[in-house]
């Protein structure tokens, strides 16, 4: 989150609710901006997903506003787009690793997050020699995705899910079924966080832990 300071000028606002998206474009990118007046001192502007979410006193002007906007959120953009190529690198270097373990190494050319892989974790196009990460990866550990890469380059082989295939995958990644115990974890919890009393999440997200304590 960027904050901007600023000194109160006067003008008054009526206090009113969250004001309807606006489509905007930062530095390239589109993006969805939300405003919301409330009583902080400070703009704060953050970037979740495709959407800037602004929170704003009420005295500042739209034109003090729409300078502070463009310039906190060129700086979220600027940041986020140098810490995708750092990040899409870092997996690009790790799916080599895991193609080097099968006896074909295939090649890859590039690794993508992508916030279009809606109903899988991953893909692997054999034209572009391209694999394709779901955006919500990105942050999880280095061995979950070594095995959702190698999930997709052992379809080169066997692409359905056969007792050949399962034998393979797991030949090159022993943690495949970790792996896959731990994604079907986080999609139940995709899935059933909307639902969950606000107890529960924020023991979810405070506390956790192992089996052991």
């Amino acid at each position: 989150m960027e904050s901007w300071n600023h000194e109160p000028i006067g003008i008054a606002y009526t206090p009113g609710m969250e004001a309807p998206a606006r489509i905007v474009n930062i530095d390239g990118v589109t993006l969805a901006l939300r405003v919301s007046r409330k009583k902080v001192k400070n703009i704060n502007v953050r970037l979740v997903g495709t959407e800037l979410r602004v929170s704003a006193p009420r005295w500042v002007s739209e034109s003090e506003l729409d300078e502070a906007v463009q310039t906190l959120a060129r700086r979220l953009v600027r940041r986020e787009r140098a810490r995708r190529v750092n990040t899409e690198h870092d997996a690009l270097e790790l799916a080599r690793r895991v193609a080097r373990k099968f006896p074909d190494r295939p090649e890859i050319m590039a690794a993508r997050f992508s916030t279009g892989q809606i109903s899988r974790w991953g893909s692997y196009s054999t034209r572009t020699r391209t694999i394709q990460l779901n955006a919500a990866l990105r942050p999880m550990p280095s061995w979950v995705l070594e095995a959702v890469v190698a999930h997709e380059l052992a379809h080169i082989h066997h692409p359905d899910h056969s007792v050949a295939f399962w034998d393979l995958l797991r030949r090159v990644c022993p943690e495949t079924d970790r792996a896959r115990a731990f994604l079907e974890g986080v999609s139940w919890l995709g899935r059933a966080w909307s639902r969950l009393p606000p107890v529960e999440r924020s023991l979810l997200v405070d506390g956790g832990g192992g089996l052991d304590g």
